[in-house]
């Protein structure tokens, strides 16, 4: 639907039925039980006796309503193009805002993957691009499967400057070694938090390219890994070779 297509209550309700993403912004839902105000796809679920529709946040203001803590209808909506390919290690899924690569996640499901994707990004509108994107998603398999380098993709991988730190430290971690946790905390000079650095690894948006595969425990172990021990296993393990 397009948001000329949204322009009655009827079709604005159904759209609000369906989660739509591409029409958040075309319109606000404001529901008089809470006073609030939300976007198309917010996740909340009023009965439809209790809304009411503003072509505009400004209108849903000027009515008494207060923006939505949940889908953050005032928040700017950025763009981020994605798309997925196939690598030896399943599904990647890559999405670029306009400064570089903002996430790279592994699977084997695409519905999964999207599903994650709009989890971790609920305010920016989501635009499948493979097209766009095929120069990144060239790149971006050939690292995961180890035919090349995609390290000079720019990235714009979000975080904390304790994250941040952390993310470069592993990026400094050459293919074929790895380090431990309290090694990483050695390194960006925080010899005491190991176990945030454990948190940051944990946290990392760009799969392989953000090499936190490379960080095991003290004794050698693997311990976890967001996208699957068996694939951390596999990278090691040809990285090694």
């Amino acid at each position: 639907m397009t948001a000329s297509q949204a322009s009655t209550d009827d079709a604005r309700w159904e759209a609000m039925r369906r989660r739509d993403r591409d029409l958040d912004g075309a319109f606000f839902i404001a529901v008089r039980t809470t006073g609030v105000y939300c976007l198309a796809s917010c996740a909340g679920r009023p009965l439809r006796k209790n809304v009411e529709f503003h072509d505009t946040r400004e209108s849903a203001r000027a009515a008494g309503f207060r923006p939505c803590l949940r889908c953050k209808p005032d928040q700017p909506r950025e763009t981020l193009r994605w798309a997925t390919v196939p690598t030896t290690l399943g599904l990647a899924l890559v999405a670029r805002s306009e400064a570089g690569l903002r996430l790279v996640t592994l699977g084997d499901d695409q519905a999964v993957l999207v599903r994650d994707l709009e989890r971790r990004f609920r305010s920016a509108r989501l635009t499948p691009d493979p097209a766009g994107l095929e120069a990144e998603l060239r790149a971006v398999a050939a690292e995961i499967d180890g035919r090349g380098a995609a390290l000079d993709l720019p990235l714009d991988a979000r975080g904390t400057p304790l994250q941040q730190a952390v993310w470069a430290a592993l990026r400094a971690i050459p293919a074929g070694t790895t380090a431990s946790y309290a090694e990483v905390a050695r390194a960006i000079g925080r010899p005491t938090a190991a176990r945030a650095v454990a948190q940051a690894c944990g946290a990392n948006p760009l799969a392989v390219l953000t090499p936190c595969h490379r960080v095991v425990r003290a004794d050698g172990g693997l311990s976890g890994y967001r996208w699957g021990v068996e694939r951390k296993a596999r990278l090691l393990a040809r990285e090694a070779a």
